[in-house]
């Protein structure tokens, strides 16, 4: 058989990116609203830039959050708690614009219905134990070394944003290597040399190995491509170099443009909403699928509309790599997964306060016990109805 390579790259951010920072602030208000009334309607944007923070949207809840104390909390625990970052928790406006829900949506979702109409898919492949593409889990897994690396003071001239990149090379639909690994994270000018125009050598040397070394190793080899900070310096970031805004990284919050991707994004929505809801439910079911055996690739579609319960339609996608045909692991769902909105809230235990650990680092893929939707519970049962169908 003749060799059929590929390329195929992912990116991600750290929890400092002015856009995570964003997710992270609409999530944990979530969170406070969801401690006080688990059945709380929320939808939470953020918006930031330099000095200037500002929190709106629309929020039904029969109790009270201290909106300005959660976001101050939040941006101190990030890392923007001092001045040298731009961005500072301690002294930085906050605007707070929230409203109370839309009676008209209210009405459609308090009978159970969907909160919105819209599409959501899900996804799983073999390629990573995570079940998870390769290129997204290794992104992922370097933003969040470059987060650590940078609050155990192991590279203390590290600051708070920061973003990665890696490319996979692939032989026959096979990840074998990592061709290409950008890092480019916001840094103190401690690590400037005598120009000031770029990093020093010695400083590029160790970000590979504190960073790169310790999660790719097994994947590079010496023709691997590594650009940290390609432009010379990184000194001014955050939210005083670039605005950020809820749901803008809803690429690197799923599956990293390995498939295609629903029409909203999550961080800051309640499970009422399906956008977010149930597009967790399409990663169970696919990685149910994928876990049991019966596919290598699965893409999972479920399309609502408002105020109606049950789906309009369920897709199954397995690129020809399914043991038995699309439409019966479509029957498969309806049998084994609860699919109108009530259900995945009660399935997946939706109405917890979760929610603001997913906003960094990929709403996919973590191996987290409160992420009830990355569990393989439902694998076996699969598995052996298949052999009836």
């Amino acid at each position: 058989m003749s060799s059929r390579k590929h390329y195929f790259s992912s990116e991600s951010v750290t929890e400092g990116h002015p856009d995570k920072l964003c997710d992270q602030i609409s999530d944990g208000v979530l969170d406070a609203c969801l401690k006080n009334d688990v059945n709380a309607r929320v939808a939470c944007e953020t918006y930031v830039t330099m000095g200037l923070l500002i929190v709106g949207g629309e929020i039904t809840t029969r109790g009270f959050i201290h909106v300005h104390d959660i976001c101050r909390d939040i941006i101190g625990e990030i890392g923007y708690n001092h001045p040298k970052y731009g961005f500072d928790f301690h002294t930085c406006a906050i605007l707070n614009a929230i409203h109370s829900q839309s009676p008209d949506i209210s009405q459609g979702v308090d009978t159970g219905g969907a909160g919105d109409q819209g599409i959501m898919f899900g996804y799983a492949c073999d390629e990573t134990r995570e079940l998870m593409p390769l290129a997204l889990m290794l992104a992922q897994k370097l933003s969040m070394r470059l987060t650590d690396v940078r609050k155990k003071k192991i590279l203390d001239y590290l600051g708070p944003d920061g973003k990665t990149q890696v490319t996979v090379e692939y032989d026959n639909e096979r990840p074998v290597r990592v061709d290409s690994v950008v890092l480019a994270s916001q840094h103190t000018e401690d690590i400037l040399d005598k120009n000031g125009k770029h990093i020093t050598e010695k400083a590029r040397r160790q970000i590979i190995k504190e960073v790169a070394d310790p999660i790719l190793k097994g994947w590079t080899d010496k023709n691997t491509k590594y650009f940290v900070n390609q432009t010379g310096k990184f000194v001014i970031g955050g939210p005083q170099s670039d605005t950020g805004m809820t749901g803008r990284k809803i690429i690197v919050d799923t599956y990293g443009g390995a498939v295609a991707h629903g029409g909203g994004a999550f961080s800051g929505k309640d499970p009422t909403k399906v956008d977010r809801s149930a597009a967790y439910m399409c990663r169970y079911i696919a990685k149910n699928i994928v876990a049991a055996g019966l596919a290598k690739k699965c893409l999972v579609q479920l399309a609502y509309v408002i105020g109606r319960a049950e789906p309009l339609s369920v897709m199954i996608k397995t690129e020809g790599t399914s043991l038995i045909p699309e439409e019966c692991l479509v029957k498969l769902v309806w049998q084994n997964f609860q699919l109108t909105p009530k259900g995945i809230i009660e399935s997946l235990r939706l109405r917890r306060p979760i929610y603001k650990k997913t906003a960094s680092y990929g709403h996919f893929g973590r191996l987290d016990p409160d992420f009830t939707w990355e569990k393989t519970d439902k694998a076996q049962a699969l598995k052996r109805q298949a052999g009836r169908i």
